[in-house]
């Protein structure tokens, strides 16, 4: 697996405050602080102040309110993120994304609406939509 730069600076300095590993099954809320890492399957409401990373192996379907959301996985739902929102290569996300800063990695799947929002906005304040084409890998020859 290979791990974001994000990824590595938290593992180098030993910062994680919690993680739920691979087989995990979860449903309901689930509220952190500091660095926090998902690599199960959880369905329901999942509330970071700080950074939550769905790992390669996540399986999320809910809604996400947090700070810094990088995604690996799979996640089906909303993420409201004050911060940014990463999805990287082998990730697949659906549903609506709200932040004022979305990176999508080449390989990535992003399949839904994105509301960039201002610095200034809430998490849920106004939006502007912005429409993103996107082709399937089997359209992409």
């Amino acid at each position: 697996m290979a791990l974001s730069w994000f990824d590595r600076k938290v593992q180098d300095s030993g910062e994680w405050t919690g993680f739920l590993e691979k087989g995990v099954r979860f449903e309901g809320k689930l509220e952190v602080s500091g660095t926090f890492r998902l690599d199960a399957a959880v369905k329901g409401t999942l509330v970071s102040t700080e950074t939550l990373i769905l790992g390669e192996h996540s399986s999320v379907e809910g809604q996400i309110e947090g700070n810094s959301v990088i995604v690996g996985g799979r996640f089906d739902g909303i993420i409201n993120a004050r911060g940014r929102v990463e999805i990287q290569t082998k990730a697949i996300v659906t549903g609506e994304v709200h932040t004022p800063c979305l990176i999508i990695e080449p390989g990535a799947v992003f399949d839904g609406r994105c509301h960039m929002l201002t610095a200034t906005q809430a998490p849920t304040g106004t939006s502007k939509t912005i429409t993103i084409p996107i082709r399937s890998a089997a359209s992409q020859g």
